[in-house]
């Protein structure tokens, strides 16, 4: 049986770290905004949207399911944490199947890849023949494609695919470079920062409660 104190204690940590992880998110959507203000098409318009799924032929950039027969969301190439420091802009955003976005999670999650130089290059990156066999990103892309020549070329054409859609975004393109050689260390700060001014603000609040309660005797 578990130790119920060890159990909060778990469940504070996390909470903390959820709080953290949502200031991240606010400022890289906030970021997002002020970089891309001027460029000449917007991310949330119809107009983004209807190219990206042209472009893709209405399938998901990464297993190629029609979307019409799925359910679809929007997904970000770079994700939005400290470490992938992705942007809610042109050229980063995409409409994915459900699937691909839960499972491409594993790898945006990580703090160093070990397959390719960004997230969602990593999750393409998995076709079976580098990981081990417990990996299960790989069994992911078993489940779709079983042959494994089909798998490596269905990921291999993805990719390129991707790549392709990606440098069309000239703004982006220029932007990008620069801001992950500054951003990620920027975001791992203030995600220590604020977990910092948590623990402080916490013990503070705490501290006066116990002050107030001595009253109640």
């Amino acid at each position: 049986m578990k130790d119920p104190t060890a159990q909060l204690r778990s469940a504070t940590r996390r909470a903390k770290s959820d709080v953290a992880n949502k200031l991240i998110s606010m400022f890289l959507h906030e970021l997002s905004r002020r970089i891309s203000e001027n460029w000449p098409i917007k991310v949330d318009g119809e107009e983004y949207e209807e190219l990206v799924r042209r472009w893709f032929h209405n399938r998901c950039p990464y297993c190629s399911r029609n979307l019409a027969d799925t359910v679809s969301v929007i997904e970000h190439l770079d994700g939005m944490n400290r470490s992938r420091a992705g942007l809610h802009v042109p050229g980063n955003v995409l409409v994915a199947c459900r699937k691909c976005n839960n499972e491409k999670r594993r790898d945006d999650s990580l703090k160093e890849l070990l397959l390719a130089k960004s997230g969602w290059e990593c999750f393409l990156s998995h076709d079976g023949s580098r990981c081990v066999a417990s990996c299960l990103t790989c069994q992911y892309w078993i489940s779709i494609w079983e042959d494994d020549s089909e798998r490596k070329l269905r990921l291999s054409e993805n990719l390129m695919r991707i790549s392709s859609f990606r440098s069309e975004f000239r703004e982006f393109e220029k932007v990008l470079a620069p801001l992950m050689e500054t951003l990620p260390a920027l975001l791992t700060k203030l995600y220590a920062d604020c977990q910092t001014f948590a623990e402080v603000e916490i013990k503070s609040l705490l501290e006066k409660f116990d002050q107030i309660s001595q009253t109640w005797a």
